[in-house]
Order: C-alpha cells, then structure tokens, then sequence
C-alpha cells in the first residue's frame, strides 16, 4: 500500500488535473458542491416516495449499483462489544424500491476502512447513501482513509451521495452535533469530531428541525464560523445538489443561515426556503433553474 506523502502527492496530482481541465474547459469550479455528481441531503425520517424516486433516477435508474454505509447507526453496543449488521437488514428498504445491485459497506476499524479490499465495491458505485444515526460514528470509522477517498470518487465520477438526518451532516463541512456526549451538543469538544467529509464544502448542516424545534441551533456556530453557509432542513425534506445550486424537494422547509446577509433586529438571522425552490450558494440567491423551477 502506498505511503501517506506518495498518497497525498497523487491526490495533490489528481485535484491539479481536474483544475487544469476545468480551466481549459472554460468551466467554472464550484466553490461549495461537487464539480461532478450529485448530493441529496435530507432532514431524516424520509418517507416522500419522490425523494427515494429522485436518488434512483440520478444514480442510473434500478440496476444501478448502490452502496449502503449503516455506521452512523453505532460501531459499538453499550457493553462496548462491536455492533454487528445484518446486510439483508440494512439493504432490505432499497430492495423493496426495486434496486437490483444493492450493497451493505461497513466497519468500525479505520485500519479495515484503509485497505483496498474493503473499498472495492466503491470503485463501481454509482451511489452511496448514509444512514442515520450518530454521525461521529462515520467519522471513527473513515476519516483520513481510503475509503473516504472512494467516497469522493464516487462524486467525481458522476455518481451520487446522500444520506438522511446523520447522513446529511455527515455531507457538510463543519460537523455539528459530532459530541460523542449528546446530540443536543451543537460543537464538539474533542477536535476529531469537529470536521464532516466535506462533499459539500463551507458548510454546516443540521437536521430535523422542525420535529425536534432545531431552528435556532445552528446561529452559534455560524456566529463562531462566520464563513460557513448553514443549513437546516426540516424531516422528510431535502436539496438536491449540483454544483454551487441545490433545489429543494419534499414536504417542509430549509432555513439558511447567512452572515453575509443583514437582517433586522427584530428578525432570526437566517431565511426560509420552500419546496420548489432554488438557491445559489456561492451567490446566495434564489434563482431560476433550466426547468423553470425556483423562484
């Protein structure tokens, strides 16, 4: 296996090339999602069918392959023996969407998560999703591996990541309720819980809240990381990201918290969008997409 610097010297190549041709290209890089693929990052208890639908029909339709990462869910039992899954569990709920080559990748050692045996089924995804759970969990398992790597291939290669509730604050920048302590722990004490996987960069996204009255949640954290764009999605309800510009779907709202924004005194500091519409993140507007969709 290669050596941490001849890794990072290959990385460093890789990410000059894709600047390098996107330059030639005329393209310009996105500043906050993937320059290839798509995210679907949903606020939890995900039962809008159209949001199921949308992840398949991105990733290729039915025979598309997916890979299910359950780890958010707990690496180990409260007795501190290892969590075991049971694939079938894990991969029944896509099944039953029709998907044909469907996928369980888990393991709570970093160790196993660094080998190229264990990320083989990434090299063919088209898609990945994460479940839900605790999202630190993700973090002792794939930070600085691999895997976490083939993660972001996955997106470079055009294909789709998503997750719902600790799969969606996995996908952002800043990891917000990454305290092993409690979920109500907005930033994490221990620095190793601070960073998400960053497939949407410069971002902080929290979840559910609207079920569990998380509207105010996340202005601490963007008073304390000014550059950060912070989202809140509510339950059954996610943005599709391409790009710098993600769509909203599904049944509720998502607040955005802007500091380049000025509000009033009397107002919360972030706005509110709604099914349907578009937004800009590097511009941080509300735009119009090629569909007519957006406001």
């Amino acid at each position: 296996m290669p050596g941490k610097r001849s890794r990072s010297l290959v990385n460093m190549a890789f990410i000059l090339a894709l600047l390098t041709a996107a330059v030639s290209f005329g393209q310009e890089i996105p500043e906050y999602g993937p320059q290839g693929g798509t995210l679907v990052v949903v606020g939890g208890n995900m039962k809008d069918p159209t949001i199921y639908a949308s992840v398949i029909q991105l990733a290729g339709g039915p025979n598309a392959s997916f890979v299910i990462v359950p780890t958010a869910g707990g690496n180990r039992n409260p007795d501190g023996s290892l969590h075991v899954y049971k694939e079938e569990d894990v991969v029944a709920p896509w099944k039953k969407l029709g998907l044909t080559n469907v996928v369980m990748l888990h393991t709570a050692d970093p160790k196993v998560a660094n080998t190229e045996a264990f990320v083989q089924p990434l090299r063919k995804a088209n898609a990945v999703w994460f479940d839900g759970g605790r999202q630190w969990n993700c973090v002792d398992s794939y930070a600085n591996t691999l895997t976490l790597q083939e993660f972001h291939k996955v997106l470079e290669r055009g294909g789709v990541i998503g997750g719902s509730s600790a799969g969606a604050t996995i996908q952002g920048d800043y990891l917000v309720r990454g305290a092993v302590s409690g979920s109500e722990v907005m930033m994490a004490p221990e620095p190793e819980h601070q960073k998400a996987f960053a497939f949407l960069r410069r971002s902080a996204i929290d979840q559910h809240i609207n079920t569990r009255n998380r509207w105010d949640d996340l202005i601490p954290v963007i008073k304390k990381f000014p550059d950060l764009l912070g989202i809140g999605l509510s339950e059954d309800t996610a943005i599709i990201v391409k790009g710098d510009t993600f769509e909203v779907m599904g049944s509720w709202k998502v607040a955005i918290h802007d500091n380049t924004r000025l509000y009033q005194p009397w107002e919360k500091p972030y706005y509110i969008l709604s099914a349907g519409d578009a937004y800009n993140m590097k511009t941080r507007k509300i735009v119009k997409l090629a569909n007519g969709t957006g406001r």
